[in-house]
């Protein structure tokens, strides 16, 4: 009965499903606990069993999350929850089911027959710089002076070379970057713009797309891929679970 009381319902997303259906032994936690649905009128919320417990955002845990939502998107439109949402019991998964019924109709009937497609575009390293140096003239210039005076005595000039090659790298950024939502956002819904992690990093995106224009925003990622195939390397990341554009808070 100890085991019991701690024993709670992990939440990974919500679906609409009007019988109980289960995606293999997939929970997160590495117990091998299976994965089905609670339901509730139509709409189902995907669980597990697992302890009442806070868990560490690692990498394993959150992978885990992530995949379990990913098999569940195989056959069905999927709103994830929050990392971390565990609720008491099925009675307790029932009345959230309940209490948030019409925001969870309308979110899904939005989200249906659509997939997130996620975009990262990075500047080569060997080229971007040749290429601005190429580029940027007084740049070009400043840097051979530089280069026939003693090291000792162009410490500040070569700091001011510095900034002028970041500055001339975010113009570029802005260019490419551009161009490319430009092309593609007409094909989406809507667009959510990242942080980008990395300085040669000119886009991180996510777009979200409808299923019949995936093929059409395939073919325009391949364009942009052969356009700029010289300097820029894209990264293409797709139909994952709308995680930029549905993650639900649920209080549990």
């Amino acid at each position: 009965m100890e085991e019991a009381a701690i024993e709670g319902k992990y939440i990974y997303c919500i679906i609409a499903v009007k019988v109980k259906k289960t995606f293999g032994k997939i929970g997160i936690g590495c117990r091998g606990d299976e994965l089905y649905s609670i339901c509730f009128n139509g709409i189902a919320a995907v669980v597990s069993n697992s302890p009442i417990i806070r868990y560490r955002v690692s990498r394993e845990n959150t992978l885990a999350h992530e995949k379990a939502i990913e098999e569940v998107m195989k056959k069905h439109t999927v709103l994830p929850v929050r990392f971390n949402t565990i609720a008491e019991d099925e009675e307790k998964v029932k009345k959230i089911l309940e209490k948030e019924y019409s925001k969870f109709k309308d979110l899904l009937n939005s989200m249906k027959d659509k997939k997130e497609i996620g975009l990262k575009a990075i500047f080569k390293e060997d080229v971007i710089y040749k290429d601005i140096l190429e580029k940027y003239k007084e740049i070009r210039i400043l840097k051979e002076k530089v280069a026939a005076l003693p090291s000792e005595k162009t410490y500040f000039k070569r700091a001011e070379i510095g900034e002028m090659v970041e500055a001339a790298l975010q113009r570029e950024k802005e260019i490419y970057k551009k161009d490319t939502l430009n092309t593609l956002s007409a094909l989406a819904v809507e667009v959510k713009i990242n942080n980008s992690y990395y300085e040669l990093m000119i886009i991180n995106a996510a777009f979200l797309v409808e299923k019949y224009k995936e093929a059409e925003f395939d073919q325009k990622v391949n364009e942009l891929g052969a356009k700029y195939s010289s300097n820029i390397k894209f990264k293409y990341i797709g139909k994952v679970p709308p995680f930029n554009f549905v993650n639900l808070v649920i209080e549990t």
